[in-house]
């Protein structure tokens, strides 16, 4: 059983739960997640990330009878399932109660992708030492950080190191890309603005990023969009009637811009591994106090992932009241041509990749998970039926075509061109298209950055607790007020 409570975490469990099915095609899984992991599970969720994913303590107050639902339905599929392992995927504030009840069940938990326990709320640790037979790192700082602590934790590595260098091997040329996304001029340098996945986010730096990169009027910026977010928010959010805004194809805009502005999270790591300089920025409502409590809060010298994994300042940041039009356009300019101050950067990605290794994250995993298995002697399970209300996995009828019935030849020695059956006379391979027909063809899909891979269940028993706990108290109300929902960096 897999819990994945945001966008994220479904596409990460996704590749979990494909290289499972690689090593077990006979695992049973269970889950709470996306569509991907819907997809490689070849079932529906039991519950939709949609219904677990809230951002803020106001919106987590709003949902927390929805909340409150989710977990007793999660609660529920773990008694009833009884799986071998539950995995868990980041989403603390649910997953952290998820793993003290399985262990009250007598139940395996791993966790998948760390929660950031390092960065905030470090309290934490003391729980999954307590409830998490096995931690899977993709950072390899986390290494250090939970040993400090007497916790061993695996470093699999990273899955932005395998999508990122699958999308470098799938580039359309510079120009076709440019033509095909509409864009300005294929000459013009570009600055890549990545402003952020929620519109909180957007709402927050898009403007502090646009009015920066005006001051650079031999640029044209293009805005990469997070895919759940409408063209029409980002123009309402711009202000901006030559606003450029891409879908789709963040790794090929990264790889073509000159250097980028990214809000802080993992689409920071991910500019450093396609190798394009950066500014880190992160307005929040850019208030001094909230400078102050954030820095009493943080427990780490840098936000960012590349200066988290090489332990040193490779990108600026800019966070809060620091993130102003005039500092983002200072720290911009020696980025947008050769300088000290790029090659440093480009120096440091070097050094990051060398510490994420080139290990594949997914399968790695999964390949730990199911050994462990067979070597606690879990047996194996008899296939279980594909969900037959899913979708994608309702057979497609065929259409037979009837076979067309010959015409009758007149019996004679000799036959004309014109006397021979059709099927006698071979088709001529269409080489030549009209030119709209053309067009047509060439209208590419702008994804070109989807990747995917990922896991097991048996039947064996589990020593079954007759008084499980039924309520977690007053304590779990305020924690899930605290923190229920989506903890990227």
């Amino acid at each position: 059983m897999l819990i994945a409570g945001e966008a994220s975490g479904d596409i990460h469990a996704a590749d979990v739960i494909t290289a499972i099915r690689k090593l077990d095609d006979q695992a049973q899984i269970r889950f709470f997640g996306g569509d991907l992991m819907a997809k490689a599970a070849r079932r529906r969720p039991e519950v939709h990330y949609d219904q677990m994913n809230v951002m803020g303590f106001s919106e987590v107050l709003r949902k927390l009878p929805q909340l409150w639902r989710n977990l007793k339905t999660a609660k529920q599929l773990l008694a009833d399932f009884r799986p071998d392992v539950l995995i868990l995927v980041d989403y603390p504030g649910f997953n952290l109660k998820m793993a003290k009840y399985a262990k009250s069940l007598g139940i395996r938990v791993d966790y998948y992708i760390s929660p950031k326990v390092w960065a905030w709320k470090e309290y934490r640790v003391k729980r999954i030492k307590k409830y998490v037979d096995n931690m899977y790192s993709i950072l390899p700082f986390e290494v250090p950080f939970y040993n400090r602590h007497g916790y061993n934790v695996t470093y699999v590595g990273n899955p932005s190191v395998q999508e990122m260098d699958y999308a470098l091997g799938h580039l359309p040329p510079k120009r076709h890309f440019v033509e095909r996304q509409g864009l300005a001029d294929v000459e013009r340098p570009i600055i890549a603005l990545l402003p952020g996945s929620r519109k909180g986010e957007i709402r927050n730096n898009l403007p502090i990023m646009l009015e920066a990169v005006k001051r650079f009027p031999t640029c044209q910026y293009v805005v990469a969009a997070a895919p759940a977010i409408s063209e029409k928010f980002y123009r309402e959010v711009a202000q901006d009637p030559g606003l450029q805004v891409v879908f789709g194809c963040t790794p090929t805009l990264l790889k073509y811009s000159q250097a980028a502005l990214v809000t802080s999270g993992t689409a920071t790591l991910e500019t450093a591994l396609i190798g394009t300089p950066q500014v880190v920025c992160y307005r929040a409502n850019g208030s001094k106090l909230s400078y102050k409590i954030m820095e009493k809060l943080l427990k780490v010298k840098y936000v960012s992932l590349p200066n988290l994994i090489v332990n040193n300042s490779v990108v600026p940041e800019l966070l809060l009241h620091n993130c102003t039009p005039a500092q983002v356009a200072r720290e911009l300019a020696p980025l947008l041509q050769p300088s000290p101050r790029r090659e440093w950067q480009l120096g440091g990605y070097k050094n990051m990749r060398r510490r994420l290794g080139n290990a594949l994250a997914a399968d790695y995993t999964a390949e730990l998970i199911v050994d462990s298995l067979r070597s606690a002697g879990v047996p194996q399970c008899l296939p279980e039926a594909p969900d037959p209300d899913l979708p994608e996995l309702k057979p497609k009828k065929r259409k037979r075509k009837k076979p067309k019935q010959k015409p009758a030849q007149p019996q004679s020695e000799s036959r004309t061109s014109e006397d021979l059956p059709q099927t006698q006379i071979p088709e001529q391979p269409v080489t030549d298209l009209p030119s709209e027909h053309k067009s047509k063809q060439n209208e590419a899909s702008r994804n070109e950055d989807n990747g995917s891979f990922s896991r097991h269940k048996s039947n064996k028993y589990h020593s079954h607790r007759e008084n499980a706990e039924k309520n977690e108290g007053n304590d779990t109300v305020k924690d899930t007020a605290q923190d229920t929902g989506n903890t990227e960096n």
